[in-house]
């Protein structure tokens, strides 16, 4: 049994560390408040950047030039040296592997079906993807698989489709199947370029860090990765080859939006399916969020000081709406997210949602 020390009687200052000190986040304002009858009950701090493709902030909040981990809201950018070196054409990709290496998905059927096929056809097997494994996020798959007896796998983790086709990029590239995910691989420096080209960040502004599929995973000012999202929705400044690789990728999130997401509880895939595609959503763990629009030189960047959903989705539809990212018939078709009324499970209003401007 673990005990306390006995005291000496003599008070002894700690030793200090010769380890950095952990940065605080920026004092960023309150963007949405919750409410319990008259009272302000919760708050949610962040910040949000509306950035163009030539970089100019065109509307924000809070501290838009600090750094914040992307997370998976990058996948779209990690995926770009998979269109351009020739991987993905000379591995036979279709539309529905290209949208799963962009995907956070549910582990649904539909998800799993096509990742496993990716790496049969790879001949790589489940063994194979390094970002381990977890229980479905759709409550339906996890139901099915607990009735059939069957464990979850890594084919369930919500990042398995951007593991596959790294594997599939290394293997094109003549990497070993367990290098794929190394920061030092050619893959993954690759991938870093492309990062820093779409993004605009200098060397020193991009740091690595693991993800929690065990990926490497990018901090950036949140402008850059606004940026980054401008210039891939809108990429007629890039090279002829960067430009049909965004153009590729983005078209098939258009073309499959229930697969960057999933059938039910994904944002992602209700705002790609209710603007058949003119949006391009993307989310990252911690209550980071991308939104590029097509055609329209602008990307939307939000990160929310507490890393949850509750204020994130509340200030997503509240900034379609503000800034006519979505058009009245899309909103329409997403009033369900929007803030509104808190009702509790007998459905009394108890409260209400607001989002500060």
């Amino acid at each position: 049994m673990l005990t306390e020390p006995e005291s000496t009687g003599t008070a002894r200052r700690p030793e200090r560390s010769s380890a950095p000190m952990p940065q605080d986040l920026p004092a960023n304002p309150v963007l949405v408040r919750l409410w319990r009858g008259e009272e302000v009950e919760s708050l949610h701090r962040g910040s949000w950047a509306l950035v163009d493709p030539d970089g100019r902030l065109l509307a924000g909040q809070g501290a838009t030039t600090a750094p914040i981990f992307a997370r998976s809201s990058t996948k779209a950018l990690q995926a770009l040296p998979l269109v351009e070196t020739g991987a993905a054409e000379a591995q036979g990709f279709s539309e529905e592997e290209l949208a799963l290496a962009l995907a956070s998905h549910n582990g649904e059927p539909c998800h799993t079906r096509v990742v496993s096929g990716l790496l049969g056809r790879l001949e790589l097997g489940v063994g194979d993807l390094r970002c381990g494994a977890h229980r479905p996020q759709d409550h339906d798959a996890a139901f099915e698989l607990r009735r059939r007896g069957e464990a979850f796998s890594a084919l369930h983790n919500n990042c398995s489709g951007k593991h596959a086709a790294f594997l599939a990029l290394g293997r094109f590239l003549g990497e070993a199947p367990e290098s794929y995910i190394d920061p030092a691989s050619r893959s993954q420096l690759l991938v870093r370029q492309a990062v820093l080209e779409m993004t605009g960040c200098a060397e020193e502004e991009l740091q690595v860090a693991v993800d929690g599929c065990s990926a490497p995973t990018f901090r950036m000012p949140l402008e850059r990765l606004a940026l980054g999202f401008a210039r891939f929705t809108n990429p007629e400044g890039l090279s002829a080859r960067r430009r049909a690789a965004c153009e590729r990728l983005a078209a098939t999130v258009a073309a499959h939006p229930t697969l960057i997401g999933g059938t039910q509880k994904q944002i992602c895939s209700a705002i790609a399916a209710a603007t058949g595609g003119r949006l391009f959503p993307k989310i990252g763990a911690e209550a980071v969020y991308v939104i590029g629009e097509r055609g329209g030189r602008r990307a939307l960047a939000i990160k929310m000081d507490d890393g949850g959903k509750r204020g994130l989705t509340a200030l997503i539809l509240h900034l379609l709406e503000r800034f006519d990212l979505a058009r009245p018939e899309e909103l329409a078709a997403l009033a369900r997210w929007a803030p509104g009324p808190l009702h509790n499970h007998a459905g009394l209003v108890v409260g209400r949602t607001e989002v500060v401007d």
